[in-house]
């Protein structure tokens, strides 16, 4: 029993013990191969997995090219804003938004105290400058043309008598009865009393004939600024009721009544029945579209497609081309606006929906 306890004991020391290191190093060489053998294998996989990327990328770059996408552009209509000269505070609005108007409905009235002072300021100075204008044409009054030659009668009569005085004591120096200077002063009293008479009669003369040449130019003139005056503030108030320049749809009405307006602010927008679509093609695009053709546009609010036909195309600018990359050996496309117009009055088209261009 005893002996057979032993040997077990013996046996399991033995399964216990470890191994040898020749073997321990053997172990380890064919684990550290079996690593790389496997390392090796990844790396290659990986390798022909990005070279096949990149030769796909490649080929897809260089030989697939996009298909020309959707040209997608919307409609549009002309809106005319109404505005007016006149500032001053929105009185009556005759119209509302949605409703149709023809070319000559009275749309809105402002008001403006201002302009009415200044009307009757205008109107008082064209009635001065016409009173002026009538006083100076009509010339000169009766009762002044009267006293002037009342006054030049004086000065003939006084000049007659100065004359008579110097003759007689002409004659009495030449007797030697007077002396040398009462002689003289006889003849300067005649002088005076001559040129006496004589403005006497300019003055009666120049009452006859009026006012000159250029006072009455003066008038005249005058008399046209005050009526150009009048014509100016008439054409602010002229704005005080706007009325429709066409036929089409009130859109948008900005002020409400009772509101302040100032010179040229918009009042309300008129949207006219010319409605188009507008499209912005790449300048490759442009080969089967020129003006005057005819081209077939989708509208899928009304979802119904239109004949239309091009009349403008137009050069966007330097801002919306396109720009190639030059690692592909492309070029820069430019971008063009192109405008049809449909053939006929389309029901139900709006500004601001879709459209797209049937190729």
């Amino acid at each position: 029993m005893t002996d057979t306890y032993k040997d077990d004991e013996k046996d399991i020391m033995l399964e216990d013990a470890p191994a040898p290191a020749a073997d321990r190093d053997i172990i380890a060489e064919a684990g550290e191969g079996e690593v790389k053998a496997r390392s090796r294998g990844l790396a290659v996989c990986v390798v022909l997995v990005l070279l096949l990327l990149t030769g796909v990328a490649v080929a897809g770059f260089l030989f697939i090219k996009p298909k020309d996408g959707t040209v997608q552009g919307q409609c549009d209509a002309t809106e005319v804003r109404i505005s007016g000269k006149l500032p001053g505070r929105v009185m009556t609005l005759y119209v509302q938004e949605g409703q149709r108007v023809h070319a000559g409905d009275t749309l809105v009235r402002i008001h403006s105290s201002l302009a009415d002072a200044k009307m009757e300021q205008a109107l008082a100075a064209e009635s001065a400058a016409g009173a002026t204008q009538s006083r100076v044409d009509g010339g000169t009054r009766k009762e002044i043309i009267d006293a002037a030659y009342d006054v030049y009668q004086q000065a003939v009569a006084a000049s007659g008598i100065a004359l008579k005085t110097y003759e007689r004591m002409e004659n009495l120096a030449k007797e030697g009865v007077v002396s040398q200077q009462k002689r003289d002063e006889a003849k300067a009293a005649y002088e005076a009393a001559k040129a006496g008479e004589s403005a006497a009669k300019s003055q009666w003369e120049l009452a006859v004939a009026g006012a000159q040449k250029a006072d009455k130019d003066a008038a005249a003139a005058m008399v046209r600024v005050a009526r150009g005056g009048v014509r100016e503030v008439g054409a602010l108030l002229e704005d005080q009721f706007l009325i429709a320049p066409c036929d089409g749809e009130v859109s948008v009405i900005y002020p409400q009544e009772s509101e302040l307006v100032a010179l040229g602010a918009p009042i309300m927008t008129i949207q006219k029945d010319d409605n188009w679509v507008v499209f912005n093609v790449r300048e490759t695009e442009l080969k089967n579209i020129s003006k005057g053709k005819k081209v077939k546009v989708y509208i899928p609010a009304l979802d119904r497609t239109e004949d239309m036909e091009v009349y403008y195309i137009r050069d966007m600018g330097s801002y919306a081309d396109w720009q190639a990359t030059k690692a592909g050996g492309d070029y820069d496309v430019r971008t063009f606006t192109v405008k049809a117009r449909p053939k006929r009055p389309v029901q139900g088209m709006l500004p601001g929906m879709s459209a797209i261009l049937v190729k």
